[in-house]
């Protein structure tokens, strides 16, 4: 019982945490429309992905937390395992010019060659607008569109707020979870939870 009560104060205290950060996206509302140019020059808009999956993940390939899931192939496992099933994987730096995590694009290109990953897009956020709009505040920070555009997760990637690898294997991985839900056309139990990483370097 006191188990019980302790994960629903933790949840109430997410949301009350969420809810007043002045968060400007929303579970189970549309998710705000932007374009950002791709490490390859090429533009890419969320609206060009009606009708499919999208994960928005937020990275900064200098921070602890991203190398725990890059280095320890969890990621790009997970960028190949649902970009295979159809769905769109746009990972996203926010990192200003002269901050941490800002690469050229062939930088970036080089890391996602170097750890094997399998990004639909690199997309650069150098001005911050679009993690400012979805009040992306760590790396890793993820989000999870349905096909009719609307937003089903948002949080943390996994339930073990470390930078240790070896925590990959025991952690609950929530975009996995929300992911083989919807896709399966049930609901998603764990919706939003509270991202951890590095603050994004706007």
């Amino acid at each position: 019982m006191f188990r019980i009560k302790q994960v629903l104060i933790s949840v109430v205290a997410v949301l009350l945490i969420c809810g007043s950060a002045g968060a400007q996206v929303v579970n189970g509302q549309a998710a705000p429309d932007f374009t950002l140019t791709d490490s390859n020059g090429q533009k890419h808009s969320l609206s060009d992905y009606k009708g499919k999956f999208v994960v928005l993940e937020w990275f900064n390939p200098d921070c602890p937390f991203v190398k725990k899931h890059y280095n320890s192939g969890n990621m790009p496992q997970l960028q190949k395992e649902y970009t295979l099933k159809g769905v769109i994987w746009l990972s996203i730096n926010s990192s200003a010019p002269g901050k941490q995590g800002s690469y050229t694009p062939q930088g970036f290109n080089q890391f996602v060659k170097d750890k094997g990953a399998f990004p639909t897009a690199i997309l650069l956020d150098t001005d911050g607008k679009v993690g400012h709009l979805y009040d992306a505040q760590t790396t890793p920070h993820m989000f999870v569109v349905d096909p009719k555009g609307i937003l089903i997760y948002q949080g943390a990637i996994d339930d073990v707020p470390s930078a240790d690898i070896a925590d990959v294997k025991t952690a609950k991985n929530y975009v996995k979870a929300a992911l083989d839900a919807a896709m399966n056309g049930e609901p998603v139990s764990m919706a939003i939870t509270k991202s951890y990483g590095c603050s994004v370097k706007y």
